[in-house]
């Protein structure tokens, strides 16, 4: 996993191109029509009910936006929401208020949604040992974001990109030439290279299964679109000679019969690619 101040430097990144996109060469609605000196107070409003997340975002762009923007809240990540709620009041320069507004909107809507979501699933796997994790399967530009939030609402995140671990696919191994040889070379590379990267294999049946466990080093294995019953045969195969991680088309009414199966991990893309943003808006107060 990414160290967190790398992740800190990808939060930075996100706010400064997002800005770098809204505002261009000036917010020329605000300064058409607000004075300089105006000052404002607007309060954050809830329509929806969920877990909220973004609130620590939002201090950020406001901060980046204008340093001396103060911010109270009222609410904190990862706590209920419920509709008509005010998550936080800013107070300062009207016009930094309404250049951070649509940032700070787009943020959160989109974080407290998956944030929701991954609730959803971390309540179904209550009272096992497995967790859920999220996946790659994010918004390119803004994925600190989405994992940000998946931890918010009690997930863990899965590697952060293509750097951080190291995963072998179906199409790696197909294209290395088969498992083996592909557990193979990459423990070549990584000792070549000096790299200390966890290794996860993806299995497509027991055969392979039992391939990857004929090489040591993995750690952990993906049982891929296996059923209840397989999943559960091949959590006993594996018999914590490694990690087990299940993926693979997994829904809320699935998630807990995999967890069932004994696996330590369930992945899901659906935490980030298939959400719909909470309503929440910025009113001037």
């Amino acid at each position: 996993m990414i160290s967190q101040a790398q992740f800190e430097k990808e939060i930075d990144l996100i706010i400064k191109n997002a800005v770098r996109e809204d505002v261009g060469d000036g917010d020329h609605s605000s300064l058409a029509c607000i004075p300089s000196q105006a000052k404002g107070k607007a309060k954050l409003l809830v329509k929806d009910d969920g877990i909220i997340a973004g609130i620590d975002f939002a201090k950020r762009v406001f901060k980046y936006i204008d340093k001396d923007l103060n911010v109270e809240t009222i609410l904190k990540d990862g706590e209920r929401m419920k509709k008509r709620d005010v998550a936080f009041y800013v107070e300062g320069s009207s016009r930094s208020i309404l250049m951070a507004e649509r940032l700070v909107l787009n943020g959160m809507q989109r974080m407290s949604a998956i944030a929701t979501k991954t609730k959803e699933f971390a309540t179904r796997l209550e009272g096992t040992k497995t967790k859920i994790l999220d996946t790659r399967k994010t918004t390119p530009g803004i994925r600190a974001l989405e994992k940000w939030a998946v931890k918010i609402g009690g997930g863990e995140n899965h590697r952060f990109a293509l750097y951080d671990m190291i995963m072998l696919k179906d199409n790696h191994i197909d294209f290395a030439g088969g498992i083996t040889e592909a557990i193979d070379k990459t423990k070549s590379y990584l000792q070549q290279n000096n790299l200390d990267l966890k290794i996860i294999v993806e299995a497509r049946d027991m055969a392979e299964i039992r391939e990857i466990l004929s090489s040591s080093g993995v750690y952990r294995i993906l049982i891929d679109n296996f059923n209840f019953e397989e999943t559960k045969k091949a959590v006993e195969l594996i018999n914590n000679k490694c990690q087990t991680e299940s993926s693979g088309g997994i829904t809320l009414e699935t998630v807990r019969k995999y967890a069932d199966c004994g696996v330590d991990f369930v992945s899901s893309g659906a935490l980030t690619h298939s959400i719909y943003n909470m309503d929440l808006s910025l009113k001037a107060v």
